[in-house]
């Protein structure tokens, strides 16, 4: 039976929901020709809903305190429900669609239904597009780009979706994958987690309590309470006071051989090229808006899963947290890059991943007040969600047409109003980013800033110097460190 209670890290993920911050992942797929709109119906339904059983369950509470909510089937369930054909707006480009995304991340998911819905997009130039809104509580987000890859095929007549290869969890070298904790040392975690998390809320108020606890357990409780104590981030143009309305924009579709070969010259990964460059786009653009510049915290989801298995059908949560320091206040791109790289390997070499894990789990077993203070507590530490989702290297096809581009964004909880999502797919990487509209109102700013750091790290990696600038370079003025 697919049916029944929720996970506690699932029943902690479902709770978050808050007006200014839905625990909703969104996903876009875009498309230069039109899409056969029956043929993908078809997909959804033998390819999602019946293979996995959630996309037809809706979620109950219990009415017994303190235990989870349940899955149960819908009765009413139909296909229909949670699929809907819309036109893009005039002048149906990339900035109106920017803006019908950002529209729908407003919306809450029906609470009464399985919590998904899918916008097929006509009118997007000559193509189409694809958005998908399904919530947190279903799956992480790691899953859940599996779960959408699929859909697809390697070929446009394919009968049969992409062989389980390709859909499997990400490699040891993605920043959603940046531990794959042993059985033994998750279990570790697990217990020494627990045990922080039952005394979260003493320890949100009472720093003295959180230090005597730590001399009294194991390393992995104490890297629970370094988690718990980690200072919160300044205020910035980025961190405030959050309204209901987010905006999107996404990068051009950047070259991946051409950041691989930065990145070698640099000693470094690609994450690092691209995290570099994020830092480097943040900076920016506080400077320009005359904000406070300091190192900010980006919290990154560590996948939990075992590398080499497909996703189960009951899908589900599987992943801890880690903040990362972001170098912004750090002036130089190539110095910022070398911060990034040395800040990565000490996340690789530590254990807050399965630690925050099971704190997020022990998170479900706590009353909703509770769990709403201790995810201030967590969320006003950091200023974004940081993402990187490696998908297919070569062409897949959905419903017989070719996909060009992929997105996803992770949600943002609590105090947090910002996420930055990556995504390669067949030799190109699209970066996107989410934002409250009232915090940053234009983030093609960012985006722009973005490419030109890109840029920046690509001539240094070659010994020269910026000369080229694109069209959309021209709108933003450039910015002296």
């Amino acid at each position: 039976m697919s049916a029944g209670r929720l996970s506690t890290a699932d029943a902690a993920w479902l709770h978050m929901d808050r007006p200014t911050n839905l625990m909703v992942i969104n996903s876009v797929m875009l498309f230069d020709e039109p899409v056969d709109w029956q043929r993908y119906k078809e997909v959804l339904q033998t390819r999602l809903v019946d293979r996995y059983p959630r996309f037809r369950q809706r979620v109950v509470e219990s009415r017994i305190p303190l235990r989870p909510p349940s899955w149960q089937d819908d009765p009413e369930y139909g296909l229909e429900q949670h699929v809907h054909h819309l036109g893009l707006p005039a002048p149906g480009d990339r900035f109106a669609l920017q803006d019908l995304v950002g529209d729908l991340m407003t919306m809450p998911l029906d609470r009464n239904r399985p919590l998904w819905n899918v916008y097929l997009i006509d009118g997007f130039g000559e193509g189409s597009a694809v958005i998908t809104r399904m919530h947190h509580c279903i799956a992480d987000g790691i899953a859940l780009a599996q779960v959408m890859l699929s859909l697809t095929d390697a070929a446009p007549g394919a009968a049969r979706p992409m062989e389980p290869e390709a859909t499997r969890a990400p490699s040891r070298g993605r920043l959603a994958a940046l531990t794959a904790p042993s059985a033994a040392a998750l279990s570790g975690a697990v217990h020494a987690g627990t045990v922080v998390a039952r005394q979260s809320a003493h320890i949100a108020t009472s720093p003295r309590h959180a230090v005597k606890l730590a001399g009294a357990v194991g390393r992995d409780a104490k890297t629970a309470v370094r988690l718990l104590l980690t200072p919160a981030d300044a205020a910035t143009a980025f961190k405030g006071d959050q309204g209901v309305r987010r905006r999107v924009a996404w990068t051009h579709s950047l070259s991946l051989e051409s950041i691989k070969q930065t990145a070698h010259r640099h000693d470094a990964t690609v994450n690092d090229v691209l995290l570099a460059a994020v830092s480097g786009a943040l900076r920016r653009y506080l400077q320009t808006h005359d904000s406070p510049i300091g190192e900010i915290q980006a919290m990154v989801p560590v996948n939990l899963r075992p590398l080499d298995e497909p996703v189960p059908r009951e899908l589900g949560n599987k992943f801890g947290l880690v903040f990362l320091p972001l170098p912004v206040g750090t002036s130089g791109s190539y110095r910022r890059l070398i911060e990034v790289r040395e800040r990565m390997q000490e996340i690789k070499d530590g254990r807050d991943g399965p630690v925050s894990y099971r704190i997020l789990s022990a998170l479900g077993l706590t009353p909703v007040p509770v769990e709403k203070r201790i995810v201030d507590v967590f969320s006003g530490k950091g200023t974004a969600v940081m993402t990187n989702v490696p998908g297919p290297p070569e062409p897949v096809y959905l419903a017989g047409t070719p996909v060009r581009t992929v997105l996803v964004w992770a949600p943002t909880s609590g105090h947090i109003g910002m996420s930055v999502s990556i995504f390669s797919y067949r030799g190109q990487v699209t970066v996107g980013l989410m934002v409250d509209s009232e915090l940053v109102p234009n983030p093609e700013e960012i985006v722009t800033q973005l490419e030109r750091e890109l840029e920046t790290l690509t001539h240094l990696a070659h010994g020269g110097a910026v000369t080229r600038r694109s069209r959309r370079d021209r709108r933003i003025p450039a910015v002296k460190e």
